[in-house]
């Protein structure tokens, strides 16, 4: 798979975060050199393996720790508080790498844009994240990919869809919607809407759409301005937005601030922001994105088991069945 399908992951979510913002980055720089990496890099070592599937770890965790946050916390302040731990990895790592943040005026209108998107995409996974369960965010929030393939073939035209793709989006498809009707109690049963988390699983699903159109547009921006410049300033954009509508539709006060909350607003920013995105960053300096995004399927998976051991969220046979699909669409869409 080409290094733009495995962007988020990461970021950024993701973040889309940051981790799928890595990747994508580091592809749209310079395609051609990317390519000829494509060609010549290395077989992953083990230390390199063990690196990759960290960050599928961390990233799986990053549902539960949004969760623990949302339970107490307001939805779009934990918004505005993770990705400004964001921002400051953003320019601690321009710093360190030598990037340009210079803009020019014309370039102002792509940063504002992209803080717009920034915030859309994430406003809508936080919202989601709370009206839902963590069993439901672990998987909803890896469909995101599929919308980029499409994108990709039918917007920007850049990669084609291949009977893999193919076979990948339509295990997905029927994965998610196996998941939004899928009720804890209908074990063994023929699944039926949860009216609980329907709200909460479009949203997320959504989210996945606008982030599909995030990557689009940043693919486009980072042809008119520097990797860095881009990704810091939309980045610290989307904070003010973040904290303007949080300040102007949400009440916060100290006592929202527990525990489990601020551990998983750390786990967040520092963890899935900075680990995930320094590890991506080195790893993408030897290897392939096609290579490391080989393994985004078990994201999913890892995610499941960090629910039933810190969320206790009840199951069906239906939900496994759901991952098992969604893991598969995801392995399947990776493979080219």
């Amino acid at each position: 798979m080409h290094a733009s399908y495995s962007q988020h992951i990461s970021f950024s979510v993701v973040s889309f975060d940051l981790h799928h913002d890595s990747q994508l980055n580091a592809s749209s720089e310079h395609k051609s050199s990317v390519n000829m990496r494509e060609l010549e890099s290395p077989r992953m070592s083990a230390a390199a393996v063990m690196l990759t599937l960290l960050t599928c770890v961390l990233w799986a965790g990053n549902a539960v720790a949004a969760k623990y946050s949302v339970d107490t916390i307001p939805p779009i302040t934990v918004s505005g508080i993770r990705f400004s731990m964001a921002v400051v990895v953003m320019f601690i790592w321009c710093r360190f790498e030598k990037c340009s943040l210079s803009i020019s005026r014309e370039q102002l209108p792509l940063i504002i844009i992209g803080g717009l998107l920034l915030f859309s995409q994430i406003a809508l996974f936080t919202i989601g994240v709370a009206e839902s369960n963590s069993s439901h965010t672990s998987l909803l929030i890896n469909t995101f990919i599929f919308w980029v393939v499409l994108s990709d073939h039918y917007v920007s035209r850049i990669h084609r869809l291949s009977a893999s793709r193919l076979i990948g989006i339509g295990l997905a498809a029927g994965g998610a919607i196996l998941v939004i009707l899928t009720k804890p109690e209908s074990a063994g049963k023929t699944p039926s809407v949860d009216e609980a988390t329907m709200l909460g699983d479009i949203l997320l699903m959504a989210s996945g759409f606008v982030l599909a159109v995030k990557i689009l547009f940043t693919k486009y921006a980072l042809n008119k301005m520097e990797t860095g410049s881009f990704m810091a300033w939309h980045e610290l954009v989307g904070v003010v937005f973040f904290f303007i509508v949080a300040a102007l539709t949400e009440d916060v006060n100290p006592d929202q601030f527990t525990t489990p909350a601020v551990l998983g607003l750390v786990y967040q920013g520092v963890l899935v922001a900075g680990a995930c995105f320094a590890i991506q960053a080195v790893l993408l300096k030897t290897y392939a994105a096609s290579q490391i995004s080989m393994f985004s399927f078990l994201t999913p998976v890892f995610g499941i088991a960090f629910t039933a051991m810190f969320r206790n969220d009840e199951m069906s046979s239906w939900l496994f069945v759901s991952l098992a699909m969604i893991a598969s669409g995801l392995f399947f869409t990776n493979r080219d």
